[in-house]
């Protein structure tokens, strides 16, 4: 997409959004997605999240419908991208792929970091809290203290478990009891560590 057409789409965003505030009924990033026929949810965000670094919008972290106009006060927060990498199994691993599918907000000062985004799909972490179709952001690094969240490649193929470390030993433990830990006699290669999990609503 052009950056005019680009441009063009964000306004037409920026209007539905201000009139649905004016009306008294905020959008879900979905109904953004769905209004503007966009593939997925990530390009609705996308957009909402360019408006509020254009300060045309303020958003309330954390909410499903969160978005406002900004009222004064403090100015909206700075925003960086970080890549979305494709799929990471919480289950038995699968193939590692690293096809930029899109790109993750992230506070600015924060994506210098070494920081992408993975989505996960397989049920093997819901103790932790991690759900199938969430987002996962993970900074790159090649080692992690014992009860990390990582993300790490198995034989060549990627997961994302709980690391632990035992009597020298790496181990990568499931949070879910139908799954078995995956033990150091696996070629295990840690790819960074699980900073932050996020989940779309509504």
């Amino acid at each position: 997409m052009s950056q005019a057409r680009a441009g063009e789409t964000r306004d037409r965003v920026f209007r539905f959004v201000r009139d649905r505030l004016l009306a008294g009924d905020p959008p879900t990033v979905r109904e953004v997605q769905r209004v503007f026929g966009f593939r997925t949810p990530h390009t609705a965000r996308y957009h909402l999240e360019k408006l509020v670094a254009e300060r045309k919008l303020s958003a309330a972290r954390g909410k499903a419908r969160g978005y406002r106009l900004p009222m004064g006060g403090e100015p909206a927060a700075p925003v960086g991208w970080v890549p979305l990498l494709g799929r990471v199994e919480a289950g038995r691993p699968t193939e590692a792929v690293e096809d930029v599918e899109g790109y993750v907000p992230v506070p600015a000062d924060r994506s210098g970091e070494g920081l992408f985004a993975l989505r996960v799909q397989g049920r093997s972490m819901v103790g932790a809290g991690i759900l199938p179709d969430d987002l996962v952001i993970v900074r790159r690094q090649p080692t992690a203290d014992s009860g990390a969240l990582v993300v790490a490649l198995v034989d060549g193929e990627a997961t994302v478990k709980r690391l632990r470390r035992r009597d020298g030993r790496v181990e990568l433990h499931p949070e879910n009891p139908e799954f078995a830990p995956i033990r150091s006699d696996r070629e295990i290669t840690l790819l960074g560590k699980v900073v932050e999990v996020r989940r779309t609503v509504g």
